[in-house]
């Protein structure tokens, strides 16, 4: 694929679980390659604050995103007080609200092993993450899938969000449906290459409401065996995205950057 025509975004990497050496060179390595922007998410209040270190030292590159993921014990109502308070304190500058979202894979395991999960507290704050995304007019990314992503509608629905992002996203037809409809993007990760699901996701979804992402540090299978999770990656899936899409790897990549920069910037 020749690079030099291509511009590409990475719309979702946990950048700050990188080493300081691998940020810089990735950030730059990427750079080089046409992905000249990459969407920076948050794990947590001390997650944020890094990602926000970031966004700063790298202006032109990151676009911060700050939240809670779901997939960890909720937080006590003073740190999510304290990241909330925080968010709102740096509204004057360029940011979405994210990771945010419903704890699938914590709570499958714990269900497969006869533990009890409640999920009520987890819906409860993503409730305050939607709403904080309404009050604040930002994008809204999301850690929501299979049945899940269906709660996630309900309260984007509730606080009218429409600038919502449901990354590495999988879930019924009737639910694809559903966010299609509303407008929702959705991103793709370079197991794209090799999952017929994502392949099939694809094909039903948009081009005009597709993204693409690593989710790096995530490693991947397949071609991508035993290599660090680098934002030139989405290369590789732009490519498989024209292709099930049936249309040149120039246009795909033109529409899923123009995409990105139409939610985030």
């Amino acid at each position: 694929m020749h690079n030099n025509f291509i511009r590409a975004m990475d719309a979702h990497i946990h950048l700050d679980q990188y080493t300081p050496e691998d940020q810089q060179k990735l950030l730059s390595e990427a750079a080089a390659a046409g992905v000249s922007q990459v969407v920076a998410v948050s794990m947590r209040y001390d997650s944020t604050l890094a990602t926000h270190a970031l966004a700063q030292a790298y202006p032109e590159q990151v676009i911060p995103a700050y939240g809670f993921h779901p997939e960890q014990p909720l937080p006590s109502e003073e740190s999510i007080a304290e990241l909330l308070h925080w968010i709102r304190e740096h509204q004057d500058e360029r940011f979405a609200i994210g990771e945010v979202g419903l704890p699938y894979y914590n709570r499958i395991e714990a269900e497969a092993t006869g533990q009890s999960f409640e999920l009520e507290g987890y819906i409860k704050l993503l409730d305050r993450f939607v709403q904080l995304a309404h009050e604040l007019d930002r994008p809204i990314v999301l850690h929501a899938v299979y049945e899940d992503a269906d709660i996630a509608c309900d309260l984007l629905e509730k606080h009218q969000v429409t600038r919502a992002h449901f990354h590495w996203f999988k879930g019924a037809p009737h639910t694809v449906d559903r966010m299609i409809r509303n407008g929702y993007f959705i991103s793709i990760t370079p197991d794209v290459c090799y999952e017929s699901e994502i392949q099939d996701l694809v094909r039903a979804y948009p081009i005009e409401q597709l993204m693409v992402e690593t989710d790096g540090p995530w490693p991947f299978e397949g071609p991508f065996m035993g290599q660090q999770t680098h934002p030139k990656m989405v290369l590789d899936v732009i490519r498989v995205i024209a292709d099930l899409k049936s249309i040149p790897v120039t246009d795909a990549a033109s529409i899923l950057y123009n995409n990105t920069v139409k939610l985030y910037t």
